[in-house]
């Protein structure tokens, strides 16, 4: 009974899945490169429930809200945030790659780099300068943002959407509701979702053993250390401050979403627990305006396992090429890397494109230095993802803190239980839902009950 309760965990049929894949990627190394499309199937099959979901959570928020004028310096302050955050990553990417010297000694000729390899994802480099970045935020049309899977258009629409429901008061009160029940449904559908985690996570981990396996990463070992090295650090020192300055225990939070974290690693996507953070992240205490609020914008622009990513392998490309910056053009390069990593969705491969578009703006370094590290990108893409997640965690508490709008004693009383199973998520969701509807029919029976009485 013990063993059955245990293996009931979502993380542990997680773990299982991992461990089986590494077996068999590093056994069968062909049969495991040709496990790729269940990892792929499982990101893809959460992912195009995203945008509706995001969508149904602002509109939700927003409507739920006292004071609509607080959106405006929610986001302000969650923006600061996330560009004080992706400071520091930079920096700690710097440090540790200093510090490593992981391209020390390589004297690689760029003339003699594939440059084929880069010219593969420049075709995906997008919104290379501020004013393409803003514009992108506007859809085409309404529907398009959603067929698209773009979170920020989404959240456009969602906010609009969000500030017209407050304005048409009862006259939209029956749109409203059904906006309100098909989040619901969105959320029982995403646990269904949840079960076939396991099978994701196996796929994801055999492909990558067996597609690239131990002996790919060779003298490249170092930086893959000092890139975990200064992931670790930004996690432990940067977010264990900003937890503890907002009365949380980091690795209380990290036990708390322990289910979405394995799931994050084993298919190295911050992508497909976005609905699931949403969700306990309102069950923990944070307001349901302030989470559909910070987290779907975290995604976009606060990736700072993205962060230190660029910074890492841009001065390793430098270092192996034996190309010295000096301070001038490090400085300018981590002010490309602010708004090069905000354009960086959270999905596999995409902080390898956001490199390309670091290079492409930076003269200096050759863009054909990515061959470099195109063979190890993978086992870096896990740390990446997981950084930026856990970022988005604590950073959406200590906004909900700022905005008084969280309730700390049902945060205390969460985190210290430590355990949600999956069902608990759709059900908090139902059972919030439930109680915000009866809240407005016992307020809605308490006017009409004062209109006669105001009228004799």
């Amino acid at each position: 009974m013990k063993i059955k309760a245990i293996l009931g965990h979502l993380y542990v049929q997680v773990l299982i899945g991992v461990g089986l894949g590494i077996l068999v990627g590093a056994l069968w190394p062909d049969l495991g490169a040709d496990l790729k499309p269940l990892g792929d199937g499982f990101v893809k099959l959460v992912k195009f429930m995203i945008a509706p979901i995001v969508f149904c959570t602002i509109v939700s928020g927003i409507t739920s809200l006292t004071d609509t004028k607080k959106i405006g310096p929610t986001l302000l302050r969650s923006l600061g945030l996330f560009y004080a955050l992706t400071a520091l990553a930079l920096a700690l990417g710097l440090a540790s790659v200093m510090l490593f010297q992981p391209g020390a000694g390589m004297h690689v000729d760029p003339a003699h780099l594939d440059a084929g390899v880069a010219a593969k994802y420049t075709s995906q480099i997008h919104n290379n300068t501020p004013v393409d970045f803003l514009l992108s935020l506007i859809p085409t049309t309404f529907v398009g943002a959603f067929a698209d899977g773009e979170v920020l258009p989404v959240l456009l629409i969602a906010l609009l959407c969000g500030f017209a429901f407050t304005r048409l008061g009862a006259a939209g009160k029956l749109a409203l509701d059904v906006v309100n029940s098909f989040n619901k449904l969105l959320f029982v559908i995403f646990g269904y979702l949840m079960k076939v985690a396991p099978i994701g996570a196996f796929g994801a981990m055999a492909f990558t053993v067996g597609k690239y396996g131990a002996h790919s990463i060779g003298n490249l070992g170092l930086l893959i250390l000092a890139f975990y090295a200064a992931c670790i650090a930004f996690v432990v020192i940067g977010l264990g401050i900003l937890a503890k300055m907002n009365g949380v225990s980091l690795w209380q939070v990290i036990r708390y979403f322990k289910d979405e974290i394995f799931i994050v690693l084993a298919t190295s996507s911050s992508e497909p627990v976005l609905p699931r953070l949403l969700s306990k992240l309102e069950r923990i205490g944070c307001n349901r305006g302030v989470v559909g609020l910070v987290v779907p914008t975290g995604y976009s622009f606060n990736l700072t396992g993205t962060a230190v990513y660029l910074t890492l392998a841009s001065m390793f490309i430098a270092q192996a090429c034996d190309i010295h910056l000096s301070w001038d053009q490090i400085l300018l390069m981590l002010g490309m890397m602010l708004l090069t990593s905000k354009g960086a969705a959270g999905v596999t491969g995409s902080g390898f494109v956001a490199l390309v578009a670091t290079l492409a703006v930076m003269p200096t370094l050759p863009v054909a230095g990515v061959a470099l590290i195109v063979g190890i990108d993978r086992f870096m893409s896990e740390a990446r993802a997981l950084t930026s997640t856990i970022c988005n965690i604590v950073s959406c508490i200590a906004v909900a803190r700022w905005e008084k709008a969280l309730d700390t004693e049902v945060l205390r009383a969460e985190l210290s239980s430590g355990f949600v199973p999956i069902e608990a998520v759709a059900e908090s969701e139902t059972e919030s839902e439930t109680e915000s509807e009866t809240e407005s029919e016992a307020e809605a029976e308490k006017q009409g009950a004062a209109v006669p009485a105001a009228a004799h």
